[in-house]
């Protein structure tokens, strides 16, 4: 028999660990190829590693809890007939469940100065170790957490429940890691404590799955590290209205995909963001970080409720027939839950679209460690001033506002408000007449 060492695969370029959720398999069971076995959870993404080979489970070699680094042996896979593989399986792992936002979350690098090493025999993942010494957690506390782990092992569940409730002065806030530090940046920031809930007979109860609790951190992390300023502009969007109802069933059959405004929103702000590449920036310190590319993303509702946001990499570079495939691709493996770790990083700008929602405006939040953010509403027919060579005239437009969150450390109103309005104009100059 033939023994294959089944090995916990890399996940993203910043994804170095992650955490066991739940064995699919039991020791014993037999498995198929293809067949999933663990379910991981990364800060970005849970995931389904599956079987290389058909075989039989017969070890687990890490528990329901721990976090494990990429290229850990999690399990020995026995397969049929032959020696003994000459070489480990690396088995690329398929995200079955979007977890959040483009985000920085919590640091996985080994932190600097003094670790955290408990005096007793109870073991802490570095993960743990890591939260409790960004969160000034000390030894004692740690040991004082009860376990829901693996033999009362601490969880990062665990230990971030504990630092909620611990009434702290302070919180440690994350930004964005640094070029120089994988380690995400921190600055101290009041706490505030929430309201005591009096929960009534008819009131019901609902946890927060994983997914929401991580975006509720990273909403509260961004409305303390940045100053957000939002700048309204009101578009005419008529000419991009009556074209696309012109040229849709065209575009379809010839790009074998449907034409949505959301491609056009996004040739948009890449155009505008070329003009103005201040809001193409990241903060580092007292650093500005003038991004290269020009990777959009744009948020999408999930079927849960919760929210994620796919990128389309290098979007100034593609026509509107790519960007049109990007977008409806992204969005249907995105509520399908089939989005890569990949995809969901590396975005440089974000596009939230309120309209779909039958809103008018917003005032959206930064997704860090980004510094801006374009909302649009719906399109409404409106009565509008327009200029004829007869004069102005009342006629009917198709009008939209655009909402535009910014990062005020760096982003100046200039700045901002000149962004926005001309990602506005270059909707309003919309050809009529363009070919697709």
């Amino acid at each position: 028999m033939a023994t294959i060492e089944l090995r916990l695969p890399k996940m993203g370029e910043s994804v170095a660990e992650a955490s066991i959720l739940s064995w699919l398999k039991k020791e014993g069971d037999r498995v198929t190829a293809d067949e999933p076995l663990v379910e991981i959870a990364t800060d970005k993404v849970n995931s389904e590693v599956p079987s290389p080979e058909d075989g039989i489970l017969v070890s687990c070699r890490v528990n329901v809890g721990d976090t494990v680094q990429v290229g850990h042996v999690i399990a020995i896979i026995e397969t049929a007939d032959g020696a003994s593989a000459p070489a480990p399986v690396v088995v690329d792992a398929t995200p079955v469940a979007a977890e959040t936002v483009s985000a920085p979350s919590a640091p996985v690098a080994a932190a600097s100065g003094t670790p955290v090493v408990s005096s007793s025999d109870r073991f802490y993942s570095p993960l743990v170790k890591n939260i409790a010494k960004q969160e000034n957690v000390s030894q004692a506390e740690l040991d004082s957490i009860s376990g829901t782990g693996q033999s009362g092992r601490v969880t990062k569940e665990d230990l971030m429940g504990y630092i909620s409730t611990r009434g702290n002065n302070v919180v440690t806030i994350q930004t964005a890691p640094s070029a120089s530090s994988p380690v995400a940046n921190l600055v101290e920031a009041p706490r505030v404590k929430g309201p005591t809930i009096t929960v009534g007979p008819n009131d019901e109860i609902i946890e927060m799955d994983r997914m929401r609790r991580i975006i509720a951190d990273h909403m509260i992390m961004s409305t303390q590290v940045s100053p957000h300023v939002t700048s309204y502009v009101e578009a005419d969007l008529t000419n991009v209205v009556l074209w696309r109802e012109k040229v849709k069933k065209q575009f379809e059959a010839n790009a074998k995909t449907k034409l949505t405004f959301t491609p056009i929103f996004i040739e948009a702000v890449a155009k505008a963001i070329r003009d103005f590449p201040g809001v193409n920036a990241s903060v580092d310190g007292n650093n500005i970080i003038m991004r290269g590319d020009i990777n959009i993303g744009m948020a999408a509702a999930l079927p849960s409720g919760n929210l994620i946001v796919p990128v389309i990499k290098n979007a100034d570079q593609l026509n509107l027939v790519g960007i049109a495939k990007k977008v409806n691709d992204l969005a249907e493996r995105a509520r399908a839950n089939k989005l890569t770790p990949d995809e969901i990083q590396g975005g440089t700008y974000t596009l939230t679209n309120v309209g779909s929602f039958g809103n008018v405006m917003g005032t959206p939040i930064i997704n860090q460690p980004q510094v801006a953010i374009l909302a649009v509403g719906a399109i409404r027919k409106k009565p509008a001033v327009i200029e004829t060579p007869q004069g102005d005239a009342i006629a009917i437009r198709h009008m939209m506002f655009l909402s535009h969150s910014y990062d005020h450390r760096i982003v100046d109103g200039a700045l901002g408000g000149r962004f926005v309005r001309r990602v506005a104009d270059y909707l309003e100059e919309w050809d009529v007449n363009r070919e697709i």
